[in-house]
Formats: C-alpha cells, sequence, structure tokens
C-alpha cells in the first residue's frame, strides 16, 4: 500500500469538521492544506468516475476520518480543501479503515487508475483570512445555492506585505461602508506556495448571477471603488482570475 502517495494526493481529505471556521476562537486565520491535481483534459471524464467511485466507497463505508469539500477550475484543475491545525496532522493514516474496509489493493487500484489521468499535482498550505473577508451574513466557504466560483489571485512582491495587506482592508471597510451585495472570503498563500498572493473566492449561482453582482457592485461602489481597487491594483506584480465551481458530487462527509 503506498502510504505516502495516499498521504500526498488526498492530505486535504479533512482530518477536522468544517466548521473549525466557526468554532476558532483564537486568531483571525485558519489554515487550509490544498492539494491539486492538475489533468489532463482528454481524461477528465475518467478521473472523475474514480473520485466519484472512491467517495462511493468512503459513504458506503462511512468513513470517519475523512471530510472534504472539492473544487475545480475550467481549466481542468482539481482541488481538495480541507482546515488544518498543524502539518503534523497530515500524518495520520486518513485512510487505513477504508484500506481495510474495501479488501485487497482495490483502494491502492484506484489511486493507480488517478495516476494516469494527469502528469502535475502538488500540496500547499493557504490561510482563510477572517478579517479580510467580506461576509457580513456569517463565514461559509460554501454559500447555499452558490456552486459557480471566481477565484481572484492578487501577487506582490514580500517587501509590500503589510502595504497590500492595508489596501485589502480598505477595500474590505468600502464594501462594508457601502453594503455591497458581493461578499467575498480572502485567503494568504502559505507553506509550499509558488510566491506571495492573496487569493478572493466570490461565488454566484451562476455566471449571469455574477455578472449582474458585478455589474451593480461597480455602480454601487463608484468612484470611491475605482480609486480604492486602482490603488490595490497599481502595487501588484501581477492579478489572475479564474472561473471554477465547487463540486458536491465529489464531495464527502462521513454520517453521524
Amino acid at each position: 500500500m503506498r502510504t505516502l502517495k495516499i498521504k500526498l494526493m488526498l492530505a486535504a481529505m479533512l482530518l477536522a469538521p468544517m466548521s473549525i471556521i466557526q468554532a476558532q476562537e483564537s486568531g483571525t486565520s485558519q489554515a487550509f492544506w490544498v492539494h491539486e491535481d492538475v489533468v489532463k483534459p482528454s481524461m477528465v471524464e475518467e478521473y472523475e468516475r474514480i473520485c466519484k467511485e472512491l467517495v462511493a466507497n468512503m459513504k458506503k463505508h462511512n468513513i470517519q476520518e475523512a471530510n472534504m469539500i472539492v473544487a475545480n477550475l475550467a481549466d481542468s484543475r482539481y482541488l481538495y480543501v480541507g482546515p488544518i491545525e498543524n502539518m503534523a496532522q497530515l500524518d495520520k493514516p486518513v485512510f487505513a479503515t477504508l484500506a481495510q474496509k474495501m479488501g485487497g489493493t482495490a483502494m491502492a487500484d484506484l489511486f493507480d487508475g488517478m495516476d494516469k489521468c494527469y502528469d502535475v499535482e502538488q500540496n500547499y498550505v493557504i490561510h482563510l483570512d477572517t478579517e479580510l473577508s467580506y461576509m457580513p451574513n456569517g463565514m461559509t466557504q460554501t454559500p447555499e445555492g452558490e456552486n459557480y466560483r471566481k477565484f481572484h489571485y492578487l501577487h506582490f512582491a514580500p517587501g509590500n506585505r503589510k502595504m497590500i495587506k492595508e489596501k485589502m482592508k480598505a477595500v474590505r471597510d468600502m464594501f462594508a461602508e457601502k453594503g455591497s451585495k458581493v461578499h467575498y472570503r480572502v485567503y494568504k498563500s502559505g507553506f509550499g506556495a509558488r510566491g506571495e498572493f492573496y487569493m478572493v473566492a466570490v461565488a454566484a449561482k451562476d455566471a449571469v448571477d455574477y455578472a449582474q453582482k458585478a455589474l451593480e457592485n461597480d455602480a454601487l461602489l463608484g468612484k470611491d471603488g475605482n480609486q480604492i481597487m486602482g490603488d490595490l491594483f497599481s502595487n501588484l506584480l501581477k492579478y489572475e482570475e479564474y472561473l471554477g465551481r465547487m463540486r458536491p458530487d465529489m464531495a464527502y462527509s462521513p454520517a453521524n
């Protein structure tokens, strides 16, 4: 059994429930481990079939040690994301029970099949910053009925770290003062990530809903918005935007 492969490939299958976000009492940041598979476009269908088979087995055996949310981007990347309290948590044998329940090499065979679907996989840590996020109705990564996502990556130089954070606070304060209907979560790059960045995740029902909210928000923020946002963007190294969606059909939470 490829123990190391299991740890690295699906480390983001959570070792703690998603409610840890709300339960955290100290600080304004929650660490998340992210496992990212860059799937070959021609292998997407096979990859999803295997992943869903894995989840079906987890549900069948009600595996208590795992819990995950999943997102996939338009460029065939799949992100498995989950909160961690510390890096040592990742050393726990998360799938030992599932391997025993499935028997033989059944689980390893699933992972072997996944290996054929991509050439690149990576693991890194990001931190949800509740102070910089704008979620007036309460913090959640999965707003009900809003699986559409826009992920905005704001890359900056380490020497500008403090300045960029202050400008992100100014944006949050402006959204709050204006009563914006566009809610968002801010994640800061951490261990294993390439370069420093903030990732801003915005949820919507679909592309039309997102576009409508964006237009209304631009009108609401007006000149103040252009000035504050322009000030932030003028100090970035690079800006990237990715379209994605949450995949509840590939997610897993144990039954009580």
